[in-house]
């Protein structure tokens, strides 16, 4: 089948992690995305390891699958390439400041008066009309604000950031799926729209799906926090060998746990009859789960927890990942081959439509389709010439 976002242009002026990662995603399953780039390039070319300038590891891991053009919007031919773009585009997705773009002549309402059927989406710190409208955010401002980076002192130990760009990520999730919900709408009404990603707002409300808990009612009662997933026992369990990942969750599952390890009074103890009693016991409860598993082998918890039907899984550390078997038998890691760059490794676009992979494209050089787009948009060679001749746009010599 084609892919299901073919035909689709995206237009993505972002940079880091968010947009990327976003914007990658819809590449992924064949949307035309044309990453639009300053004079310097994203960050995140610089960001890490890399065996050619530009092409650091960060940046190839959210800009696959994906053309990159060079515009200096701060000068007139710049912002005026821009704009032949816009007429050409189905969205774009921009993370500047809502006053920079502003600034540049370039805010939404006005990108909309050249092309009423565009899509714009904004990803912004914090949604427009509250106090903290136009502030930058970061990552870690955002997992600071949203209670995220609360959640492990709810367990005792200090306030801390989670070891990935969680922020980023999840947000970029939800600009894709605004765009794919604003250009289900553009199909029924016939024309764009403006869509707001806000960090802050976005980040609250993934992280209090579950934690708002007791605060939920007026009065509360309780308060915020699931407990299940905030006692310090809840982890990977150390066995005799190594770790491993267990999960007794349904009252069955107990029942058939505590009767392996022959503990059949934990079976009549009231603190665990039922699922509210043992979220009200569960630091006692995994305690005890925990003493239980370090007394055997990885393999024997593996085996008994199988035959007993209880949610089991080997632990995997990173450098585990690539010899997986469930990740070796599905080609989710994929090999590219690059001229300059030799081989290098990727991880596959995690959906299937009709069970194919997406496929995979080398993620580009700076201004690499510089040229090419601008002739795809009409733009005769006397004119980019003169574009590239003042910087106002550059063309990768690769």
């Amino acid at each position: 089948m084609k892919p299901p976002l073919e035909g689709i242009r995206i237009l993505e002026l972002t940079t880091v992690m968010l947009g990327p990662f976003a914007a990658q995603m819809l590449g992924d399953y064949g949307a035309d995305v044309i990453k639009i780039e300053a004079p310097e390039g994203d960050s995140t070319r610089r960001t890490g390891p890399a065996t050619e300038q530009g092409m650091a590891a960060t940046f190839l891991g959210a800009n696959r699958n994906k053309r990159s053009i060079v515009l200096d919007l701060k000068q007139a031919g710049g912002r005026e390439a821009l704009l032949k773009l816009i007429d050409t585009a189905d969205v774009l997705l921009y993370s500047m400041r809502p006053q920079k773009l502003k600034s540049l002549n370039l805010a939404p309402e006005v990108l909309r008066t050249h092309n009423p059927n565009l899509i714009v989406v904004g990803i912004h710190g914090f949604a427009n009309g509250g106090p903290y409208e136009g502030r930058p955010a970061y990552d870690d401002i955002i997992q600071g604000m949203s209670g995220l980076a609360a959640l492990s002192e709810m367990k005792g130990q200090e306030p801390a950031y989670l070891p990935t760009v969680a922020a980023d990520k999840v947000c970029g999730v939800f600009a894709t799926q605004a765009i794919l919900m604003a250009l289900i709408a553009r199909t029924r009404d016939g024309h764009g729209s403006f869509v707001e990603v806000p960090m802050f707002e976005t980040m609250t409300h993934f992280t209090l799906v579950e934690h708002f808990y007791g605060q939920h009612f007026r009065p509360p009662l309780s308060e915020p926090g699931y407990p299940r997933l905030l006692t310090p026992w809840r982890r990977p369990y150390q066995t005799l060998d190594a770790y491993v990942c267990i999960i007794p969750y349904t009252d069955q599952h107990w029942q058939q746990f505590f009767h392996d390890v022959g503990q059949p009074e934990f079976l009549n103890d009231p603190r665990f009859q039922g699922l509210a009693a043992r979220t009200q016991n569960i630091d006692a409860l995994y305690a005890a789960l925990a003493a239980h598993v370090r007394q055997k082998s990885t393999a024997y918890w593996l085996d008994t927890c199988q035959k007993l039907d209880i949610p089991s899984a080997p632990y995997n550390r990173l450098s585990d990942l690539e010899h997986d078997p469930q990740l070796v038998a599905s080609g989710f890691f994929q090999q590219m081959q690059d001229p300059h760059m030799g081989t290098l490794v990727t991880t596959a676009a995690p959906l299937r439509f009709e069970g194919e992979s997406a496929t995979t494209r080398f993620p580009p050089r700076l201004g690499q389709h510089s040229r090419e787009v601008m002739t795809e948009i009409g733009m005769d060679e006397l004119s980019i010439a003169q574009l590239i001749a003042n910087a106002s746009l550059v063309q990768s010599p690769h």
